[in-house]
C-alpha cells in the first residue's frame, strides 16, 4: 500500500511539472503570436505578399502540384482547423521513439505561419505561437487562399521563394507549363531545400520526389500506375540537370 501511495505521488509530481511545463511555453507564445500580430495584422501580411513580382494564383498552379504538396505535408489540410492534433501526438510519439526531433506535425497553415511571422527555429515557444496564429489565419482566409499563400512563401532553394520562381529556376518555364514529373520534383524540394533541390542533389531530389508520390498514393490522390507512368518519364526530365 504504501509503494502504491508513492507511486502515485510521483505520477502526481510528474504532471503537475508538465502541465506547468506546457502553461509556460502557451502564455510565452501568446505573448509571442500577439506582439507579431500587433506588429503587422494578417491583412497587411497578405497585402505585402500578394504585391510580390513572382507571386502565383492558385489557379495558375497544375491540380498535380496542389495534391502533391497536400498530401505530403498535411494530407488533412482541408478537415482540420489550422492544427491537426492527431499529427502533433504521433510526431511527439516518434519523436520520442527516436530520441530525436526531427518529425513536427505542423500542417500547412502553421508552416505558412512560420514562414511569414516567425524564424526556423526549433522553439517550443515558436510552436504555440504557430498555433494561435494558425486559428487566425484560418478565421481569416478560406482554405484556397491559405494554400496559395504557403506556395508563394516557402524557400525552395537557390534563392527561390515562390513556386513561380522556383519553376522558372528548374525547369526554365511557368507554373501552369510543369509536367506532372516536374511538379512533383518541387513539391518535395520545400521539406529541406538545401538538399532536395535538384542543382544541389539530383538524387536526394529524386528520392524526395518518390516520397512525395508514395504519400499520393497512399492518400489515394493517384493510382500506383499513374505514379509509375510520371516516373516513366525520369531520364527525359532529369536531362535539365547534370547527373552524378
Amino acid at each position: 500500500m504504501k509503494v502504491f501511495k508513492i507511486i502515485i505521488k510521483v505520477i502526481v509530481f510528474i504532471l503537475a511539472i508538465c502541465i506547468s511545463f506546457l502553461a509556460f511555453y502557451t502564455v510565452v507564445g501568446y505573448s509571442m503570436y500577439k506582439e507579431a500580430l500587433e506588429q503587422v495584422p494578417i491583412s497587411e501580411k497578405i497585402e505585402q505578399l500578394k504585391s510580390k513580382d513572382n507571386y502565383v494564383l492558385l489557379d495558375d498552379v497544375p491540380k498535380i502540384y496542389k495534391d502533391a504538396v497536400i498530401a505530403v505535408e498535411d494530407h488533412r489540410f482541408y478537415y482540420h482547423s489550422g492544427v491537426d492534433y492527431f499529427s502533433i501526438c504521433r510526431a511527439i510519439f516518434n519523436n520520442i521513439t527516436s530520441q530525436s526531433l526531427s518529425e513536427g506535425g505542423s500542417t500547412i497553415t502553421q508552416q505558412l505561419c512560420k514562414n511569414v511571422y516567425f524564424t526556423q527555429e526549433r522553439k517550443l515557444e515558436r510552436k504555440f505561437a504557430e498555433i494561435f496564429m494558425s486559428f487566425e489565419f484560418e478565421k481569416e482566409c478560406s482554405k484556397d487562399e491559405i494554400l496559395e499563400l504557403y506556395i508563394n512563401t516557402c524557400f525552395y532553394g537557390n534563392g527561390c521563394y515562390t513556386l513561380k520562381e522556383a519553376s522558372n529556376l528548374y525547369y526554365k518555364k511557368e507554373p501552369n507549363k510543369l509536367t506532372d514529373y516536374e511538379a512533383t520534383m518541387i513539391a518535395g524540394i520545400p521539406n529541406a531545400p538545401s538538399l532536395y533541390n535538384p542543382i544541389h542533389s539530383l538524387k536526394l531530389a529524386k528520392e524526395r520526389q518518390r516520397q512525395v508520390l508514395y504519400a499520393m498514393v497512399l492518400y489515394d490522390v493517384i493510382t500506383k500506375e499513374e505514379r509509375d507512368e510520371i516516373l516513366s518519364h525520369e531520364a527525359e526530365e532529369d536531362s535539365y540537370f547534370i547527373t552524378e
